[in-house]
């Protein structure tokens, strides 16, 4: 499957689309110490810096050569910690976005974008986006207000009427820690394919669950033995595993322990943590009310960019004993489920602004596999639906994966 990314920025999306099978024909990324960090990382077709400005990018040289197109459109103008400009905010880039679905007319599309574009007051502004997408070729017009648009595309969608470029879309909210990323870090995905395609797509359902670690935990103990530790007491936890009534079927949820577990703690061992790449201890790190850090017996907490600088009170690790330290950069990676071999480029401010931007890698794969799969088999799916009136059913609970994959 031929792809084209957009606003890159780290990789993280492309890498998980690469590894779902696609073959990327441009990533495009403005950003100088990103393009420097994809340059290092992959051997990708990259229009970077002045070329890498979607504004202004000539997709003609792809048409009719593209299957997907894959990005996450800057997301400051939705973030729960910006100022929720969204439509009003020249940072939104959602109308390039459907600018290269227009120009490119491929197959499927997958866009992500943070947890807050699902927010009560842009309600109205995600079905404006919800429709661009579905109706490309219905244009916004010269000097016309997106309110008005989006009224023109209501009339179009509700009046029947087919022709021109129409793409069936659906959009979830996901967690990854449901899909085996160490982090709690809740996406709004935007997958569309290709009416003429008659190709049904639901989003693969989740892998992982909290109910599972909490069993795991408190009710057969293999997650405490699996670490060769002593149980770290949590009565809130204990309370809830004691209500449930059978063990779960999904994994259980990715911990921070499980993501790190063979990795030196820098702050306490830096004569050995220094000889991993990205990996040393950063002082400063502190604790105040509603900025704890992360866990270690949990998934991460949402590792965040921050608007001026590292915001300290989340990107950090807290440890049964209450004490606290900041992740390093190699620990974030992890957390993003980047590889080891993964560098990164640009102070450690400007690298955790680009981790925390990222699109974990494996929920990237999972979810561009499943947009591959029920493309290249949707006459099988199809069928599956109409005959039955529901999806296939799931496989059985898978076995227990090792604590440090990713």
């Amino acid at each position: 499957m031929k792809s084209i990314e957009l606003f890159a920025g780290a990789g993280g999306l492309a890498m998980g689309a690469e590894l779902a099978g696609c073959e990327h024909l441009a990533v495009v990324e403005i950003d100088r110490w990103a393009c420097d960090t994809l340059a290092e990382n992959r051997s990708w077709p990259l229009f970077g810096w002045e070329r890498g400005d979607v504004r202004r990018f000539d997709y003609s040289p792809f048409e009719g050569k593209v299957d997907l197109v894959t990005g996450g459109p800057p997301c400051q103008p939705f973030s729960m910690g910006g100022r929720h400009r969204a439509f009003l905010d020249p940072r939104d880039m959602f109308p390039q976005a459907v600018r290269a679905v227009r120009e490119l007319r491929p197959k499927a599309f997958v866009f992500e974008n943070v947890k807050g574009l699902t927010r009560q007051a842009f309600t109205n502004y995600l079905e404006y986006i919800r429709l661009q997408l579905r109706h490309p070729d219905l244009e916004q017009r010269l000097g016309e207000e997106w309110l008005e648009h989006l009224q023109r595309l209501e009339d179009y969608e509700t009046s029947g009427a087919k022709g021109g470029l129409h793409y069936n879309v659906v959009v979830r909210l996901l967690n990854a820690a449901d899909y085996g990323v160490p982090q709690k870090r809740e996406r709004v995905f935007i997958v569309g394919i290709r009416d003429d395609l008659a190709a049904p797509f639901h989003f693969p359902e989740p892998t992982h669950s909290r109910d599972a670690l909490l069993w795991s935990k408190w009710r057969d103990g293999e997650y405490w033995s699996r670490h060769g530790i002593v149980p770290v007491d949590d009565p809130r936890e204990v309370s809830r595993a004691e209500k449930l009534r059978e063990e779960p079927s999904e994994l259980p949820w990715r911990t921070v322990r499980d993501s790190l577990l063979d990795l030196p703690d820098p702050e306490f061992f830096p004569d050995e943590a220094i000889k991993i790449p990205d990996h040393r201890f950063i002082p400063g790190a502190r604790s105040y009310p509603g900025h704890t850090g992360s866990p270690l017996d949990e998934p991460a907490k949402t590792l965040k960019a921050g608007v001026h600088g590292v915001p300290g009170g989340e990107n950090m690790l807290r440890r049964p004993d209450g004490s606290v330290r900041y992740f390093s950069v190699r620990e974030s990676a992890r957390l993003q489920t980047f590889p080891d071999s993964f560098r990164f480029h640009g102070s450690w401010t400007e690298t955790m602004r680009q981790l925390g931007n990222a699109v974990p890698v494996e929920l990237a794969r999972i979810v561009v596999e499943a947009v591959r799969e029920q493309i290249d088999c949707p006459h099988e799916a199809s069928r599956t639906i109409q005959s039955t009136g529901q999806e296939k059913p799931r496989g059985k609970r898978r076995e227990r994966a090792s604590p440090t994959s990713a």
